[in-house]
């Protein structure tokens, strides 16, 4: 949830006082107005405002929210709606990226404040919102271009933060073994994930442990606190399988000695897995709920069998429309090229003209380019600006990077397209648990469904073993170019 500085809820408690609210219900109050402007960040793609209002009471109700409770709401976002002129006015006269003091950037709440007092029309207008949507592209859901990124003066402070191994503890040695660990990691250029994922089951290790000195570290520890995850806390398979690993390359690499053989610890076994298929009209349904560029980005998972990270990662520089071929950056620094879906090249050439757009609006505006991985701007100055690197799902605010006060642009956060699918799947009713890679999974099986052999989705896929794509035989019956027969009636 985003950060609110001290200073609105201090003039919003003054507001409450002088419009008399019961003082019990300030802190009802203040926590709507949290909740509206953590909604408002996640969905600023709407160009109006009052469909934000519409939606976030909608989502309450949804939430199994009490009519009251809706009322209370409605009426705290009133009163800000009030406040607000106010609010805006006063941060700019301030520096653009002024601290007050709180961590909070007075920019940072202007892009999140709406700029639209409450009227009792609020249906009428987000409805006649709908309207102008389908009728600017028809056949669309909401592909309207106003969703693209808004202009480069909005920002946001960068919240990233590499890995829980930045956290000072209450064990100098266990800090500075991360920070060992950390660069094993990175030397061997694995993902960030994973980088969060080792150091997490390495702090969790040492908590297990209180702090006993990295040095003193045996098997038989690894031994109990395995256990301890499997008897004690039931985690799952995969769960226990991932802390086995985290711990193994903190002692073969950290450590620097041999993890040793572990007996007599249960061990989950990991049962066969059958993923969730979607088929086409379900596919459809759920494409019809979704907003632009979501819609668009569900289309490409679907056509090219993408990870959630590789869609979000994609830059003008990975399509070649001429050979129709579309070049996917995979997990361990492994490309593969897929061919582009034809039937949506043309929103996707669109989708790269509206990135040049928004490029040199940026430039314009004294924007210093999008990130690059690892070290490519030290060798390439230039590249953050040049359209080629520029994302195709571009964040919609700016970042701030607070070491050297730049602002940058980075690619579409996974928690949007998440909370929009999320949404989506349940409007379209489809009874089925689907998330980013459901689409993966039905991509593999409609290949199949399709008669293409199994080696070439594992191509198509990147998988390194065809014993993985093997799984999706499972799904569905295959309906190959020819049933298989006995062969006692050929």
């Amino acid at each position: 949830m985003i950060p609110v500085p001290k200073v609105v809820f201090s003039q919003y408690e003054a507001l409450l006082k002088e419009r008399e609210i019961p003082p019990a219900s300030h802190a009802d109050y203040k926590k709507w107005l949290r909740y509206y402007l953590d909604f408002c960040s996640k969905y600023a793609e709407l160009a109006i405002k009052s469909e934000q209002m519409r939606l976030f009471l909608k989502k309450l109700r949804d939430k199994k929210q009490s009519t009251s409770q809706c009322r209370q709401a409605a009426h705290a976002i009133s009163l800000y709606f009030e406040m607000e002129k106010h609010i805006v006015a006063t941060s700019s006269q301030k520096y653009p990226c002024q601290d007050n003091g709180d961590g909070f950037t007075y920019a940072s709440l202007e892009s999140t404040v709406s700029h639209v007092p409450v009227a009792p029309c609020i249906r009428e207008e987000a409805t006649q919102y709908q309207a102008n949507r389908h009728a600017a592209y028809p056949g669309q859901p909401a592909t309207t271009p106003a969703h693209f990124p808004q202009p480069a003066w909005k920002m946001r402070v960068s919240q990233y933060c590499e890995a829980g191994y930045e956290e000072k503890s209450d064990s100098a040695e266990w800090d500075a073994l991360l920070v060992v660990l950390a660069g094993e990691i990175k030397v061997r250029h694995y993902s960030r994930k994973t980088l969060q994922a080792y150091a997490k089951w390495a702090r969790s290790f040492q908590r297990f442990l209180k702090n006993k000195p990295p040095q003193d570290l045996s098997t038989a520890d690894v031994k109990e606190y395995l256990t301890y995850l499997a008897v004690k806390c039931k985690v799952a398979a995969s769960t226990q399988n991932q802390a086995f690993n985290s711990l193994l390359f903190l002692y073969r690499h950290a450590l620097k000695r041999e993890f040793g053989e572990l007996r007599d610890v249960p061990r989950a076994k990991k049962s066969l897995y059958i993923p969730t298929v979607l088929s086409r009209p379900e596919i459809d349904a759920i494409l019809e709920q979704l907003p632009y560029p979501f819609n668009l980005f569900v289309k490409m998972l679907f056509g090219c069998g993408m990870r959630l990270f590789e869609g979000l990662q994609l830059r003008v520089r990975d399509f070649n429309f001429d050979d129709g071929v579309l070049t996917i950056h995979g997990k361990g620094k492994k490309d593969r090229t897929v061919p582009i879906p034809k039937t949506i090249t043309a929103e996707l050439k669109v989708r790269i003209e509206e990135a040049g757009k928004l490029l040199d609006q940026d430039l314009a505006a004294g924007f210093e380019g999008v990130f690059l991985d690892d070290a490519v701007e030290k060798k390439y100055p230039k590249a953050p600006k040049e359209f080629i690197h520029q994302w195709i799902f571009p964040q919609q605010s700016l970042t701030l990077v607070e070491e050297t006060g730049e602002r940058r642009r980075y690619h579409l956060h996974e928690t949007e397209l998440q909370d929009a699918l999320y949404h989506a799947v349940r409007r379209a009713r489809i009874p089925k648990k689907v998330t980013a890679h459901t689409f993966r999974h039905s991509y593999a099986t409609h290949l199949l469904q399709a008669g293409y052999d199994v080696r070439i989705i594992q191509k198509l896929l990147g998988h390194a073993s065809l014993k993985t794509t093997m799984i999706y035989l499972h799904c569905v019956p295959v309906r190959t170019i020819k049933e298989p027969e006995s062969p006692l009636d050929f």
